[in-house]
């Protein structure tokens, strides 16, 4: 069953990038993060509501908090890094660097939760990790003409946080109910995305904020509290080093979505990366 939670987040995860791209055009990125999360947290707390969980609050471990703590942390540097390099970059060179976080993230499944190393799960790492170098476009866009290579550092930034995000969510997530662990998670990122919001004044702009640009972020508000609770329900049943990269099949959507609607270009050497990251991705379930 675990898996087809992964495979529904992979679903929602990559409608978020196509649907984020679009809201945060003329929105700043943080403030963009921010007024998502809020939509995120409603989300997940009515879902919380719905089955019941919010009875369960206190006879949370310490330990399990904890973690779920450090994961939201985890969730919000690599969404405020995220969503920065989707502003500055095009779609299809930031979410392949971005789902690199996965092979980090098998390789600290294997090393801290002991999770098993076996040859095809070292084959499929090759694979997605071949895939990925492939994928990562180095021609000078026009948004990198004017931006540099600014994109790239928070692109590789977020992977790491998702990585790390995984990792502790698993451990947090094991002693809790899924949804409720997904609601607390969240709390933590709003407030760290307000915070840094209020800090750099950035309130003010959300009155410049179009509504093509709000039912956008919202949209991918609703996408991405959806892909959570898939996510952490998988990753409650399932081990780290397999559904992290079913997760990350979301780029299969992602990169459909902006060629069709952003008429963004897929090379073949892209392509070709893509069609090594799905076969890796896939072997993991033989």
């Amino acid at each position: 069953m675990w898996i087809i939670y992964a495979l529904a987040s992979a679903f929602f995860a990559g409608s978020t990038s196509f649907l984020a791209k679009i809201g945060l055009k003329d929105t700043d990125s943080n403030l963009a993060t921010a007024l998502r999360t809020i939509v995120v947290a409603i989300f997940a707390w009515v879902v919380v509501f719905a089955v019941g969980s919010q009875n369960t609050i206190a006879h949370i471990p310490a330990k399990s908090l904890v973690f779920l703590i450090l994961s939201g942390l985890a969730t919000g540097g690599s969404w405020l890094c995220y969503f920065r390099a989707l502003q500055i970059g095009d779609v299809n060179k930031v979410v392949p660097v971005d789902k690199s976080s996965i092979i980090l993230t098998m390789l600290l499944s294997f090393i801290l939760l002991n999770e098993g190393l076996t040859w095809l799960k070292a084959a499929a790492m090759v694979f997605i990790g071949t895939g990925t170098y492939l994928m990562i476009d180095r021609k000078e866009s026009t948004a990198d003409h004017h931006n540099g290579n600014k994109w790239l550092m928070y692109a590789v930034l977020s992977a790491v946080f998702a990585s790390l995000t995984a990792i502790l969510g698993k451990i947090g997530i094991a002693d809790v109910e899924s949804n409720l662990g997904t609601a607390i998670r969240t709390m933590v990122v709003l407030v760290m995305a307000w915070m840094i919001v209020l800090m750099q004044r950035k309130q003010y702009k959300i009155k410049n904020i179009d509504k093509k640009s709000w039912f956008f972020i919202g949209m991918s508000g609703l996408a991405t509290g959806l892909s959570w609770l898939c996510f952490y329900r998988a990753l409650q049943g399932g081990p780290v080093s397999v559904v992290v990269p079913l997760d990350k099949l979301s780029i299969l959507i992602t990169v459909a979505l902006s060629i069709f609607f952003l008429h963004e270009n897929l090379k073949k050497k892209q392509a070709a990366g893509l069609i090594l990251i799905v076969i890796g991705t896939l072997s993991l379930l033989i």
